[in-house]
């Protein structure tokens, strides 16, 4: 299971330990992409096959729950798997987030906290 991982967040700094937390967390990664925000990301999605998605949610052009509409929206990337990687605390939209399929993970994170929620979200045992 080699992973095709989109990092779509409007920090740099952020997507570079999101990055790093993904290596370090041991999954099997064959290419990770970036992208500053929504628009970005709808534009490497349509250029490149995503097996998963860690989405920020407040960022320019388009945020993370616009993006998120438009992929659920695409018949073409229904098998994307998304997580919101976020320091939204509102349950109730951490709740839509979860109706719509996505998980989410809270700002700071562990590698810990990435790889299991990753493994969850691609129905895959933790080994």
């Amino acid at each position: 299971m080699a992973l095709n991982v989109l990092v779509v967040d409007d920090s740099a700094v952020m997507r570079s330990m999101l990055i790093r937390t993904l290596r370090l967390s041991g999954l099997p990664l064959t290419n990770v992409y970036q992208a500053g925000n929504g628009a970005e990301a709808l534009a490497t999605l349509a250029a490149h096959e995503v097996d998963l998605a860690l989405v920020d949610i407040n960022m320019p052009v388009m945020n993370g729950e616009q993006l998120i509409e438009q992929v659920r929206a695409d018949a073409r990337l229904a098998g994307v798997a998304i997580v919101v990687v976020s320091t939204e605390g509102s349950e109730t939209r951490i709740d839509s987030f979860k109706a719509r399929g996505v998980s989410f993970i809270h700002k700071p994170f562990t590698p810990e906290q990435v790889r299991s929620t990753v493994l969850k979200v691609l129905g895959v045992a933790d080994a």
